[in-house]
């Protein structure tokens, strides 16, 4: 059985069991909590054969979710460069990312 979520803009597919890096929640969820989601694109059946594609969500169906912890991810450096003008910049970014591991898939 998998699902396919929506997440920030992004649908990840997910079955029970599995650990995926998301997008630190804005609400002020607290880490090592639980998670529900809710904007689901799409349900399989039990045996993984057909299934619930939603217009755009399926109704009523959710997929539970543990945050396991908050990390960053790796350095990215930037640089911008502008010939003969003497101008560089370089600059620096580490992104935020919430462990989750998938638990129930309900619904559909």
């Amino acid at each position: 059985m998998y699902a396919i979520i929506e997440d920030s803009g992004t649908q990840i597919m997910v079955r029970p069991g599995d650990v995926i890096e998301i997008d630190p929640r804005t609400d002020g969820s607290e880490p090592k909590g639980d998670l529900v989601f809710d904007r689901v694109l799409s349900v399989s059946n039990e045996d993984g054969k057909g299934g619930t594609v939603g217009t755009p969500y399926v109704e009523g169906a959710t997929v539970a979710a543990e945050i396991i912890a908050e990390k960053k991810g790796e350095k990215l450096v930037s640089v911008r460069f502008k010939r003969r003008k003497g101008m560089r910049r370089k600059m620096g970014h580490r992104q935020q990312y919430l462990t989750v591991r998938i638990g129930d898939i309900s619904g559909g």
